[in-house]
């Protein structure tokens, strides 16, 4: 809805939605890369999946993930030039500058899973076979390896795991900056600035948190898990919606009228 929403209305053309459209559409199949699979499974009580599917479900799922990581960093610097660069925002966010950003956004997101899958192959599988986990992913694989998987966890570690804390570092410092920076608006305008950017920061930490549990400490696993993965998994990609766009009252026009 809000991807058709965009792409139709000529009133949501700034680049704050071009990203809202690449956020909502990575953030669609980021979940799709999961639920249809769990869903069919959970009415017919199979669980298998084959391991050409699962190596599918891995690379879809680190790749969107991934996006959906790049397009936030994206946002926060339309946000921190919208608020401290004003007079200047058309030159420095111009269709040129957001498209080529998006573009680059796309093929680090190719570069990072295909890593992931680079792992995941080059782990033997000649034993076990159940994983304990709702979907596809390198650490409950690296439990099935008849190898020692010490470094290939440390390679996890080093490629998913510096992805979360780098952009996880990097959104929080900007906040900080766009936060500080507001001392200089009126009341009027640090009121709405501060609504945008609390939901902004909502949003990073209930996605980055999860996902720097998972992904930053030793092949261990917990309990807790599975739980804590279902919030960055489908927790996030669902209130994104509801804090990006619901409390948008231009997007909201734009949908009455579509």
């Amino acid at each position: 809805m809000i991807t058709v929403t965009i792409k139709t209305s000529q009133a949501l053309e700034s680049p704050m939605y071009f990203f809202l459209f690449y956020l909502s559409l990575s953030d669609t199949c980021f979940s799709t890369s999961i639920a249809p699979k769990m869903t069919v499974d959970a009415f017919l009580k199979n669980n298998n999946i084959s391991f050409s599917e699962c190596m599918i479900q891995v690379f879809s799922f680190h790749f969107f993930g991934c996006l959906a990581i790049l397009i936030l960093i994206l946002m926060s610097v339309d946000l921190y030039v919208t608020i401290c660069k004003p007079l200047h925002y058309m030159s420095i966010m111009n269709e040129r500058v957001c498209s080529v950003s998006v573009a680059i956004a796309w093929v680090e997101a190719c570069v990072h899973s295909s890593v992931q899958i680079f792992l995941t192959l080059s782990l033997p599988f000649c034993g076990p076979n159940v994983t304990d986990h709702y979907f596809c992913d390198l650490q409950p694989l690296l439990k099935l390896a008849c190898t020692d998987t010490y470094m290939t966890n440390l390679l996890l570690v080093s490629n998913s795991g510096a992805i979360c804390i780098v952009s996880f570092v990097m959104l929080m410092f900007s906040y900080v900056i766009i936060l500080y920076s507001l001392r200089n608006h009126s009341a009027e305008g640090r009121k709405k600035a501060l609504s945008t950017c609390i939901s902004h920061i909502i949003v990073v930490i209930l996605f980055f948190v999860p996902c720097i549990f998972i992904y930053t400490r030793p092949a261990t696993t917990f309990p807790m898990d599975k739980m804590i993965t279902v919030f960055y998994t489908f927790g996030t990609p669902l209130l994104n919606p509801l804090i990006y766009t619901l409390r948008n009252a231009e997007v909201k026009n734009a949908m009455r009228k579509l």
